[in-house]
């Protein structure tokens, strides 16, 4: 099986470098943060592996909070970041960008402090990549080449319904001969690859190893949960909440460049509250996401969120700092709500060790349920992506499912008349 992998090229700028590096990352662009698919700089439309791809600066927004602490990181510099997801190892797509886009990457590369156009572009690369503490994947295997090829079978099927659909014909029989006109004449279906035997050992050695580390800890519960559960208390009664909301401008520049498609990004960055006991716990928690994105969330859903198709959490600055970026489905304010309804323990798990967070209690009650706070909090966060490519616009994770599910039922060898009924009203 194809595997998705991740890549998060992350550099410094050079001093003064930002304005012209906006003004170069906006000539990708058709359209304020979205891609032009074809443009002379990254040309991402020569690279079939890869799903999402994405340029923004990262900036803490939010590093002013710290003083309300009465502490403060080191000065670092602004940073920029070119991140995204692809089939294949991230090696090969390095190589494929050295290949295809050098003399772009290297323009846009040489605002970096550190770029050395004397070394191998992808080697470069690769040595600035920073490997994700979770990365999530709404559907493990399923490349580009496959998405694409569904959404052409989709629209071949709705064409050719209108013409098999007959009023004296059974649905097995319209089943049976859109099987026929797809062998004579339909669009092209690569078969699909399941795992290879190493990968599945892999993958079960991956878990039973967890399962071994949490059984390992579990005897150990008992003893500390009473001091840990004493000490995130106080804490999180003295923690402060830095909830303004966010400036005009600020929801501005978002707003710009979102809901041009159907799917969205979302890029948030800031600071992890001080101290080894929340580093830890936060370390602790992205280890038991990790495991379950790995091998629990693997069929179209993250919790009960199906909205998804990537995301990712990153430590920088010496896990000083988060990011999280995600591609998903409809409005920021939808995709907020989705959360805050289905899952909000898991924002709280997570998000409630970032500095400024609504109250919460032991870890998971409270905090997003505060609604407002919660949606003030993560705007402040956010930063807003240069650019920002989809290798498939107009198709949500639904659509891709949808679709995946035709191709099954068409290959299928047959079908009941009332499972064909259903098979027919999904086209």
């Amino acid at each position: 099986m194809v595997r998705q992998s991740t890549f998060m090229v992350v550099a410094p700028l050079a001093p003064e470098a930002e304005p012209g590096l906006r003004a170069l990352l906006a000539t990708l662009n058709s359209r304020p943060g979205m891609a032009d698919p074809d443009n002379g700089i990254v040309p991402f439309s020569a690279f079939p592996q890869l799903h999402f791809a994405r340029f923004v600066l990262l900036e803490d927004h939010t590093s002013a909070d710290l003083a309300h602490l009465g502490i403060s990181f080191p000065e670092v510099p602004l940073l920029l970041a070119f991140l995204g997801d692809c089939d294949g190892s991230t090696e090969a797509l390095m190589q494929d960008f050295a290949a295809k886009a050098g003399p772009g990457l290297t323009q846009i590369f040489g605002h970096c402090q550190d770029f050395d156009a004397a070394l191998p572009l992808a080697q470069w690369m690769l040595a600035r990549n920073v490997q994700p503490a979770v990365q999530y994947s709404n559907w493990p295997g399923r490349t580009v080449r496959q998405i694409q090829e569904e959404a052409a079978l989709h629209r071949w099927l709705a064409c050719s319904l209108k013409e098999e659909s007959k009023a004296d014909m059974t649905a097995q029989a319209v089943h049976r001969r859109l099987q026929t006109r797809l062998a004579e004449h339909g669009p092209p279906l690569t078969p699909l690859e399941g795992l290879r035997l190493g990968e599945r050992v892999a993958e079960w050695l991956h878990l039973i190893g967890s399962a071994l580390i949490v059984l390992l800890a579990l005897p150990l519960l008992p003893l500390i949960a009473p001091f840990y559960l004493i000490g995130l208390r106080r804490r999180e009664t003295e923690d402060l909440v830095i909830t303004p909301r966010p400036t005009a401008a600020h929801l501005e520049a978002l707003g710009a460049i979102e809901d041009h498609d159907v799917t969205n990004q979302f890029s948030a960055f800031g600071s992890v509250k001080p101290g080894r006991f929340r580093l830890w716990s936060l370390i602790a928690i992205l280890w038991l996401v990790g495991v379950t994105t790995r091998h629990l969330y693997v069929r179209g859903h993250l919790a009960r969120v199906g909205s998804i198709h990537f995301a990712r959490w990153v430590f920088l600055d010496d896990r000083k700092r988060l990011f999280f970026g995600s591609n998903y489905d409809g409005s920021l304010d939808s995709y907020m709500d989705d959360f805050i309804n289905k899952v909000a323990f898991g924002l709280n798990l997570v998000f409630s060790n970032g500095i400024g967070y609504p109250r919460t209690r032991f870890l998971v009650l409270g905090g997003a349920k505060n609604e407002q706070a919660f949606k003030y909090y993560i705007r402040r966060h956010q930063l807003r992506t240069d650019v920002w490519y989809k290798a498939y616009p107009g198709l949500t994770a639904v659509d891709l499912a949808r679709n995946a599910r035709l191709r099954r039922g068409l290959q299928a060898k047959a079908l009941s008349e009332a499972d064909a009924e259903r098979w027919l009203a999904e086209i």
